[in-house]
């Protein structure tokens, strides 16, 4: 089944478990305006039919994350849910995020590239849950963990065949269409179009005279709010597997300053290498969180940019250095910018630098009332570059998942003020204002915040007020700053910064890695 679109002279396939079912819509009425018509093709993949030398599907075994840090059971979870399908009037809900499904079921996978997922569907009723997964992945300890708590397996590739039954039974079906694929709701609202034509010959419909919907109720998944609202255990992962992350990061600076130093002609590929290794030697790492953005000089400016061997740049010494880095560990996610220069950077650097780093420390000290959305927040890391005609056109913070994805919602801090999801305690987001010169320079600090309750002198409203705490520990390169620009208040915040990094860093530290660390955390001059 897949969608086809009809032309003189062009044709356009969309494979239906690839688009959700709201991406498919608005494509759908993007062509409309162009007098085309998508048509559902049914029971025929054409894509399948010519991938002939297909790679086989991912069978890792999948893991259980432990309670220590999931910090709730399976159990509590499914009763959560269970309680928002009887809210809703619901009684059954598909889950098809994997970081959806891999958090409710506290299982971790590796079948996505930097992501501890699995391929996977969850189908739970208001009795019973099934997970639709290759079965072939599944431990004996797994089976173990989910039959526990009453989860049972079903064939990965009979999820739309149980849709079906669903709408045949009358089942009132919870949908997600912005994640929800289009093969999955289109089967659910075929099925139940063709029992209501089966049970009347007249047409159904409601109340206004219009022809009535299928059944289901289609709203957001309230598990993508609960998965952002880490509780206590999963907070404390996150700060743990964050100290780690440092104390390899300390080591990694160390050794790529020495190699720098001798004269070493070293790749961004080579140096994104480096780091994986250093990371690899960290307790309880499993992976990078995403490619590794090694950008020297120029490629800096490029936000997402990927090296790649035989066509990537040799670091210079006399050009900025863009790190853009992060590790799944089995207790957390981590996420790291930092931007240095090796030699001596140019005002004109120096004061870029700066007004980023002022946007960082802006942002990184806001309170804010609660219910605030987090675009609201987003000028905050702007200003600074607004004042001189600069601006950066990435949002300036995503949420990320406690052992999960790195880039996970509802959450975010951007300039995209359709997101009016709350910044809620427990949440974790990142900081990461830029600037960036084409075919010069980039710069981009990144750290990751918890939003904390602020104990603030009034309540007015009679509201609570928010605020962050740091997640993350690394020095940033104080050659780098302009003192002139920066306020007492804001040199305060760097010290007070760099001191934290001290005293949380150093105890996993000896010898030159320690040393690095003191020298690049002492004091700048008020």
């Amino acid at each position: 089944m897949m969608f086809w679109l009809l032309d003189a002279e062009l044709a356009l396939i969309l494979e239906q478990f690839l688009f959700s079912s709201d991406a498919a819509e608005e494509l759908k009425e993007a062509i409309a305006k162009k007098d085309h018509e998508l048509v559902l093709l049914y029971n025929i993949n054409l894509v399948d039919e010519v991938w002939k030398e297909r790679p086989k599907p991912p069978n890792k075994p999948v893991r259980i994350h432990d309670l220590k840090f999931a910090g709730l059971d399976v159990a509590s979870k499914l009763s959560f849910l269970r309680a928002e399908l009887n809210d809703a009037g619901a009684s059954a809900i598909i889950i098809s995020m994997l970081d959806e499904v891999a958090w409710l079921l506290n299982l971790r996978g590796s079948d996505v590239p930097h992501s501890p997922v699995v391929y996977a569907y969850l189908l739970v009723k208001t009795d019973t849950a099934e997970l639709f997964v290759d079965s072939s992945k599944i431990t004996p300890e797994v089976m173990d963990h989910l039959k526990n708590a009453g989860v049972e397996l079903r064939p990965y590739d009979k999820i739309l065949s149980e849709i079906e039954n669903l709408a045949k039974q009358g089942r009132n079906l919870w949908l997600d269409t912005s994640s929800v694929n289009t093969a999955i709701v289109n089967t659910y609202k075929c099925a139940c179009d063709k029992d209501l034509k089966k049970k009347s010959k007249a047409r159904v419909h409601d109340y206004n005279g219009r022809s009535a919907m299928p059944s289901g109720i289609y709203r957001a998944s309230p598990i993508s709010l609960g998965k952002a609202v880490k509780n206590d255990a999963e907070l404390q992962g996150m700060r743990n597997s964050h100290l780690r992350d440092a104390a390899a990061l300390a080591r990694f600076w160390v050794w790529l300053e020495e190699e720098i130093n001798k004269g070493a002609k070293l790749t961004e590929v080579e140096v994104a290498d480096k780091l994986l290794e250093f990371r690899s030697m960290q307790d309880g790492f499993i992976d990078t969180s995403f490619d590794t953005i090694s950008a020297s000089g120029a490629n800096g400016a490029v936000i997402h940019y990927k090296p790649e061997p035989g066509s990537c740049s040799v670091l210079d010494v006399e050009k900025l250095f863009l790190l853009d880095s992060g590790a799944q560990y089995v207790d957390g996610t981590t996420d790291i910018t930092r931007t240095v220069h090796f030699g001596e950077p140019t005002a004109r650097q120096k004061e870029c630098f700066t007004r980023v780093l002022q946007g960082h420390i802006a942002l990184d000290q806001a309170v804010f009332p609660e219910n605030t959305p987090g675009f609201v927040l987003d000028a905050f890391a702007r200003s600074s570059l607004w004042k001189i005609g600069l601006d950066y056109r990435h949002g300036t913070g995503h949420g990320v998942g406690a052992a999960l994805n790195v880039h996970e919602g509802p959450q975010s801090i951007s300039f995209r003020y359709g997101n009016l999801t709350s910044l809620q305690k427990g949440m974790v987001v990142s900081n990461e204002p830029g600037y960036y010169e084409d075919h010069a320079f980039g710069i981009r600090i990144e750290n990751l915040l918890s939003v904390v309750e602020m104990n603030t002198p009034n309540h007015f409203g009679g509201i609570g007020y928010l605020g962050f705490e740091k997640l993350t520990f690394v020095p940033i390169q104080t050659k780098m700053v302009d003192t002139a620009l920066l306020s007492s208040a804001e040199i305060n915040w760097l010290n007070d910064y760099h001191a934290q990094v001290w005293e949380k860093v150093s105890p996993l530290l000896e010898g030159s890695a320690s040393q690095w660390l003191w020298d690049n955390t002492q004091p700048l001059p008020i």
